[in-house]
């Protein structure tokens, strides 16, 4: 059986699509840019200074010539990139659109927006804030999304009871405490996101401390609220909560814990957690007590893929990340 790395790269593979990559000159992004050209992954577009680029990848031992070279200010068409800019954001000055638009997340960013790159991921050496602010201004939230969030796909090591499965935990990274309405965002985006990744189609898990009303807090209402919210926007979606996580993943814990026909009785393979405490927390202990491989955090929720790096990310982080992120421009 192939291992999810191995699915999504060859989906990724298949897409063929354009990876915008903005922090050209910091040698991991060098390194997993030449990982996924030799392996056919993507059309990379490598955007920044050109002469920057070009000392930076020959101090990393990196070959420039697979792939393509975007300088923001060099570039033809810089003027109609900057319009948008200024349609997006009609109070900044001119003198911020122009120092903005020359900026290389802005210009890959934009670029992506207009439909000129297929994907871009970025966080390497910029901050998570930046990403994203670069991602709503010149990308734009999906249709009927207003809330950026994150995603952790977690896939579970051979030896493991759940050998070889893959769950989606979301918001581990973005919203910290999302309201009922973002959380209803969330739910839906996830969703979204594992239609994209995973071979079955999505089941979702609203978890809390409470399952089904057996116990009374806010947090719990705030949960509730979101069911409502998602059950009315996505009627046909596979989704239930509040519930606790073993009611999420266990069926004979599920057959005790709610009563009727439930949409989703320990088989979720989505879980979407009330807040970013519960999320990191949840990632970390799966990831460290359960041996799990966790691939993110993944950005969700914009109109075209962009995803975000940890600042301490792998050269194999960047590649894992960027063929999940080409998986869902294929996919989306």
């Amino acid at each position: 059986m192939q291992s999810f790395a191995e699915r999504i790269v060859a989906r990724a593979l298949s897409a063929r699509a354009r990876l915008a990559l903005p922090e050209a000159t910091e040698p991991r992004v060098l390194q997993a840019a030449a990982k996924l050209a030799s392996l056919g992954v993507a059309n990379v577009q490598l955007i920044g200074n050109t002469d920057a680029i070009a000392a930076a990848a020959k101090d990393a031992a990196v070959a420039l010539g697979s792939f393509g070279l975007l300088d923001p200010s060099r570039a033809a068409g810089i003027d109609e990139l900057a319009g948008v800019l200024r349609r997006r954001r009609p109070g900044m000055t001119d003198d911020d659109v122009e120092q903005m638009v020359r900026e290389p997340v802005y210009y890959g960013a934009l670029k992506l927006g207009a439909g000129e790159s297929d994907a871009l991921v970025a966080g390497a050496v910029l901050s998570s804030a930046t990403v994203i602010r670069a991602g709503l201004q010149c990308v734009g939230l999906a249709p009927g999304i207003n809330t950026a969030s994150s995603f952790f796909v977690m896939e579970f090591p051979s030896q493991h009871p759940r050998s070889n499965q893959v769950l989606i935990f979301s918001d581990c990274a973005v919203v910290i405490d999302p309201t009922a309405t973002q959380l209803a965002d969330i739910a839906i985006g996830t969703a979204g996101t594992a239609q994209r990744l995973l071979d079955e189609s999505p089941r979702v898990a609203l978890l809390s401390f409470s399952t089904h009303s057996s116990a009374s807090h806010v947090s719990v209402d705030k949960v509730q609220n979101a069911l409502a919210l998602v059950q009315a926007r996505a009627p046909h979606l596979a989704v239930d909560g509040e519930m606790q996580a073993d009611a999420a993943l266990n069926q004979a814990v599920a057959r005790r814990k709610l009563s009727g026909a439930a949409p989703v009785q320990g088989d979720a393979n989505v879980l979407v957690f009330p807040d970013v405490n519960a999320g990191n927390i949840a990632y970390k202990l799966t990831q460290y007590l359960a041996g799990a491989r966790a691939y993110g955090p993944v950005l969700q929720g914009f109109a075209r893929p962009v995803s975000d790096l940890s600042r301490g990310a792998s050269v194999q982080d960047i590649v894992m990340t960027a063929a999940i992120t080409l998986a869902m421009s294929h996919h989306g």
